[in-house]
């Protein structure tokens, strides 16, 4: 097989699978909806496998479309990129990339977002900054940081990257011995474990009306801190040696949830939610390879959300 061939149709299985929908795809690649479906179902039939499955209430991803889809989605940005690339006869991106990440977003978005990004620009030096604490771009000499929370007023540039919900965490071992861990009321019985961005009170939500009045926050009767971290792996390792609850974003739960390390607890209930910009100081044009940076790290934390 001649898989050079199967490039559009690739591209445009990824539009559909994002969209959910051919005529969106077909709106935003500028194609009729009869050639977009012609085109996906020419690649089932080539690669002899079904990538969507249609139903009455839409269609959804088999798992080898799921499987197909993360790799599509890179594949568009970098056909846009090398495009840019050679109108803009820009030089290959080299030298050093300065970034400050929260611990939440170390292992699953970042590590390989950066690994992708240097196989594409291998010249580039990495130079990252691992800490919850608001970092100056200009003043610690950051290219890019990574952003949780509302932004306030700069000179700097914000992309936003997605957001994410925290949720209620603790160990098997402690819900054996503390059963309680599903009303309100129980809530404020239980030892919490508060990370950095916590130091300062909490706000707990009802799950099915996040953006109402906090059933508990700051104002209200707090809960009942045992113990205080600076770094989110510390918060974690203290929750599953069975001291406590925390409350952590859903994301960076999902491999202690899979393996059973920890569970979920007071499923009712959320902590806020938290939205994630990539902020920059180039004031002019950005250079290709932080364009590329971003579309990375949204690409990654979209699918982090999703596992989650």
């Amino acid at each position: 097989m001649n898989n050079a061939k199967l490039l559009p149709s690739l591209i445009i299985f990824g539009q559909v699978a994002r969209q959910q929908s051919f005529t969106l795809a077909a709106k935003h690649l500028a194609m009729s909806k009869s050639a977009v479906s012609q085109q996906v179902t020419r690649l089932e039939k080539q690669l002899g496998q079904q990538l969507l499955s249609r139903h009455t209430r839409g269609m959804s991803l088999t798992p080898a479309g799921a499987k197909l889809l993360s790799r599509c989605e890179l594949l568009s940005d970098q056909v846009e990129l090398a495009l840019a690339e050679l109108s803009e006869t820009r030089e290959t991106p080299s030298g050093s990339f300065s970034l400050t990440i929260p611990h939440a977003c170390e292992k699953s978005i970042l590590l390989p977002a950066l690994s992708q990004l240097c196989l594409e620009y291998p010249k580039l030096e990495p130079n990252i900054v691992v800490t919850d604490q608001v970092q100056d771009l200009i003043a610690h000499n950051l290219d890019v940081a990574i952003y949780a929370g509302e932004l306030k007023d700069s000179n700097y540039r914000a992309m936003p990257i997605g957001s994410t919900g925290e949720v209620f965490c603790a160990s098997a071992s402690y819900v054996q011995k503390h059963p309680n861990v599903s009303l309100l009321v129980d809530l404020q019985r239980h030892k919490f474990i508060s990370t950095s961005w916590q130091q300062a009170g909490v706000s707990v939500y009802h799950q099915d009306s996040p953006l109402q009045k906090a059933l508990l926050n700051n104002s209200s009767p707090k809960l009942q801190t045992f113990a205080k971290a600076n770094t989110l792996p510390c918060t974690l390792a203290m929750i599953s040696a069975g001291m406590g609850i925390g409350l952590l974003p859903e994301f960076t739960l999902q491999t202690a949830f899979a393996t059973g390390e920890l569970v979920r607890v007071f499923p009712g209930y959320t902590g806020r939610q938290w939205p994630f910009y990539m902020v920059h100081r180039f004031l002019g044009e950005k250079p290709i390879h932080i364009t590329r940076f971003h579309q990375l790290i949204k690409h990654y934390f979209a699918r982090a959300n999703i596992l989650a």
